[in-house]
């Protein structure tokens, strides 16, 4: 038994290469081979499977830095480590990249049960594989450790030593731990090199307008299963030699250079219940290729798969791969960002919304969303607010805030909230697909005309090309549009005043 009383760090694991018991980086087809057990192979060729856990245990999950610690977490870790280094044990060890730019990227390294190749093989294909891992004579060095064991407890118990990059994941078989627990790090490492890391995806528009030929930037940040996939991987509908390109689809790092660091270089991790050929055809080709994994999936002992069945719950997923989507470009690393777009369901919110400095920031620690079936199944469609749309933030919030005013007030960046679902509470009138795509690309030209007139506290849109922006001005559709204004904004301000490291003028700029 492991006693030491100092945390353990990543150098307390054996060297995976040297010892007999672990099997080191394999190939995707043996990950595969060693979840044979567990596969429904589906009419296309892909592997599915079901966890027993389909969701992130939030609540069971504590860091060292936000959390006390006792004698129980150091004993999650030792055994872990413990596990690990007995002989006795067939042990799956497998490399990863997460994020290229220099300033931020580190290499991953995953522990779990070899019967649970399934878990490293989706993870395995949403990250860079590390420069040089087939050279036998190379010794890697791991930044970030997670060690998965999904037989170890009764109960999920996920801790993270974010100091030393270490996690343990034990009770649960979910592939969302093994990813977010590497993320979790990279936006940690990102706030140490002076940036903020982000629940956000990003794109690059490119335009040839009367303004020329030019690039802007966006960012989104929303919650897992509100839309942010679908807008960051859309293509805006723009004819060449226009476009819009998809870099990062969930996990950025914001440089004070202005630079956004991607993270996942080698696929999506995308929610799957209700993909649509017709509506959603980039993603669906994705997932119905043979070298994508289905979690959660309903998927008959033929093989057919009901994308629009919940049989396994709400939160039904597929790992793609980036190269099976003509949205995606090359790159993760968006070179500078323009435009940052919150992503709400709030229906005293018009389609879209232009904030200053400080209510881009009361909006980035509002985080005002819908729960999904990512987070808390038994509370899907709930409203709910979760600071950053981040459910991963290691240290206080309120700093979090502070920070985000900071970089987009010296990158002088645009922020957008924008509604996608309805507007108003009477008689509301629903944001399509057709409406977000006209708002966003106007914003990208910056052909949308502002007023700051009217019953709201924000700058507002008095004309969008390509729709009646009229027909969904909120207080047509709200019955005493002042009095709902006024308590939305009077209850945001007492939520942002429980911050107590957040400055005064955030709070004050609640709208």
């Amino acid at each position: 038994m492991v006693t030491s009383t100092r945390w353990p760090s990543v150098d307390t694991l054996p060297d995976p290469d040297a010892a007999d018991h672990v099997t080191y980086n394999p190939s995707f087809e043996d990950l595969r081979r060693f979840s044979s057990h567990l596969e429904t192979t589906t009419s296309f060729g892909a592997a599915s499977y079901a966890s027993e856990y389909r969701s992130r245990s939030a609540e069971r999950t504590a860091n060292a830095v936000d959390d006390r610690f006792d004698g129980s977490d150091r004993e999650a870790f030792n055994s872990a480590i413990e596990w690990v280094s007995d002989p006795a044990n067939d042990v799956l060890c497998v490399d990863r990249v997460v994020g290229r730019h220099e300033d931020v990227s580190a290499v991953c390294r995953l522990y779990l049960p070899k019967a649970y190749g399934r878990i490293a093989l989706a993870w395995a294909k949403l990250l860079d594989p590390v420069d040089g891992a087939d050279d036998p004579s190379r010794e890697i060095e791991p930044d970030f450790v997670t060690v998965q064991l999904p037989e170890a407890a009764d109960e999920p118990k996920i801790r993270v030593l974010p100091e030393e990059g270490m996690t343990v994941v034990l009770g649960s078989d979910y592939t969302g731990e093994a990813k977010k627990s590497f993320l979790r790090l990279y936006m940690y490492r990102a706030k140490q090199a002076g940036g903020l890391g982000l629940h956000a995806g990003s794109k690059r528009v490119t335009l040839d307008d009367e303004d020329g030929h030019r690039e802007a930037g966006q960012l989104f940040l929303g919650l897992s299963g509100t839309g942010k996939s679908t807008l960051t991987s859309h293509g805006l509908w723009l004819d060449e030699p226009e476009g819009a390109e998809m870099l990062q689809d969930d996990v950025c790092a914001l440089l004070p250079s202005g630079t956004v660091a991607g993270s996942e270089g080698g696929g999506l991790y995308i929610k799957t219940l209700g993909l649509d050929a017709e509506e959603q055809p980039e993603l669906y080709d994705a997932a119905t290729d043979g070298g994508a994994v289905l979690e959660n999936v309903a998927v008959d002992d033929d093989g057919t798969v009901h994308f629009d069945e919940p049989r396994y719950g709400r939160n039904a997923r597929a790992v793609i791969r980036r190269d099976h989507l003509e949205s995606s470009a090359d790159e993760i690393d968006l070179p500078s960002v323009d435009q940052v777009f919150f992503i709400t369901r709030n229906p005293l919110m018009p389609p879209i919304a232009k904030l200053t400095k400080t209510q881009a920031a009361a909006a980035f620690m509002l985080g005002e969303s819908i729960e999904t079936s990512a987070g808390d199944p038994s509370r899907i469609g709930e409203p709910i607010r979760v600071v950053g749309t981040n459910p991963f933030i290691v240290g206080p919030e309120g700093e979090e805030g502070n920070r985000f005013r900071d970089l987009i007030d010296d990158l002088d960046l645009d922020c957008f909230v924008i509604n996608t679902g309805a507007v108003g509470t009477d008689d509301p009138v629903d944001v399509g697909v057709e409406e977000t795509v006209a708002v966003l690309s106007a914003a990208a030209r910056g052909s949308i005309e502002w007023t700051d007139a009217g019953t709201h506290e924000l700058t507002v849109p008095a004309s969008v090309p390509g729709i009646d922006i009229e027909e969904f001005a909120v207080a047509d559709h709200v019955a005493d549009f002042g009095a709902a204004r006024e308590e939305l904004r009077a209850e945001r301000r007492a939520y942002l005043s429980q911050f107590d490291d957040l400055d005064d003028e955030i709070v004050d700029a609640a709208y």
